[in-house]
């Protein structure tokens, strides 16, 4: 198992080197942590306008506001912690111009930051348990949420509850919800614990398709940048493939644990799994694993290592959370 990404990887080296006289391939190369989260950190953000800013969320009950510092030796620092929930913030968005942070929480609130401020601007209630995911549309003027009371609610920024998807809903725990960002097609996508992906038509909010295939809970989803693309893991240690469009299956990737978290890269044709032991990147051009991160030292038998994966927005960046409150950080380099 151990052996088997490099070996991937030196004849992927060997294939590109036959076709491209000598042209190198990337890999992932550590940089260095952001510390202050005193537990999980179960989510984290970042945004095209302002690069340096990434925001996370804590089973600490906190969110922290970063800034990165890539001319510096350090690589980042707290620049504010944000306390507002009672319990776990396990989700965290940013409105594109990073002015607002928008998070979700087990105490059953969203609440909207301004990061200028570091104060709440609203707090969002109607879920009648934990909220596992929110999210922002693409123009930031719409929100979705989902999690424990197994509802889909649209909400606009004033904190007012639009529409509560009642409707063809999941039968058991949302664990995550997703915009899609292709502006043609305004899309939901929607994960569960009832093993189903669901993709939802945002005008109506009726459902387009169920996206049906995985074996065990399903814990993450995401759309690739261009909207064509779905993934999706969980209990089954499997990254499925899906055409949004069409609801087609479109292949299985094998990754050799439970997936915590996928990110597609904004910039490179990769998609990346976090898993209790490792981060895996796959160049998805060939299926292949192009890098496969692992823990310096892994947490005890039963606790995942990494649960929330999120890249910078020009895709240069890997950021990593981890259960023992840090974030690794990665950037994209040539492979040795």
């Amino acid at each position: 198992f151990g052996s088997s990404p490099a070996k991937q990887r030196s004849f992927h080296i060997q294939e590109i080197e036959a076709t491209h006289s000598g042209a190198m391939t990337e890999s992932l190369v550590y940089r260095g942590l952001l510390a202050g989260h005193r537990n999980w950190v179960t989510a984290i953000a970042t945004t095209y306008e302002q690069s340096n800013l990434v925001v996370s969320a804590s089973r600490d009950k906190k969110l922290m506001v970063w800034e990165m510092t890539p001319d510096r030796e350090e690589i980042g620092y707290a620049r504010r912690s944000l306390s507002g929930h009672s319990e776990t913030v396990s989700s965290v968005v940013l409105s594109s111009d990073g002015q607002f942070a928008l998070s979700g929480s087990w105490d059953k609130t969203l609440r909207l930051w301004d990061l200028n401020t570091g104060s709440t601007v609203r707090t969002f209630q109607g879920h009648e348990k934990d909220v596992y995911s929110v999210a922002f549309s693409g123009d930031n003027r719409q929100i979705v949420s989902g999690g424990r009371d197994k509802m889909i609610k649209l909400w606009n920024t004033l904190a007012e509850c639009k529409y509560t998807i009642t409707e063809d809903n999941h039968t058991d725990w949302i664990s995550c919800v997703v915009f899609s960002p292709s502006a043609k097609m305004p899309l939901i996508v929607s994960a569960g614990w009832d093993k189903l992906v669901k993709v939802w038509n945002l005008s109506n909010c009726k459902l387009r398709t169920n996206l049906v295939g995985h074996m065990g809970v399903v814990y993450a989803a995401t759309v690739s940048p261009d909207g064509s693309l779905c993934a999706s893991g969980g209990k089954d240690a499997t990254a499925m493939l899906w055409d949004v469009n069409d609801g087609k299956h479109l292949y299985s990737l094998d990754a050799g644990g439970t997936i915590n978290a996928l990110c597609f890269s904004p910039k490179n044709y990769w998609l990346v799994a976090a898993t209790d032991t490792s981060i895996k990147v796959w160049d998805l051009e060939n299926k292949n694993i192009l890098d496969q991160l692992a823990s310096f030292n892994p947490p005890k038998c039963g606790i995942p290592w990494c649960v929330s994966l999120t890249w910078s927005a020009d895709g240069n960046t890997l950021f990593a959370g981890l259960t023992d409150g840090n974030i690794y950080v990665y950037e994209v380099g040539q492979a040795q």
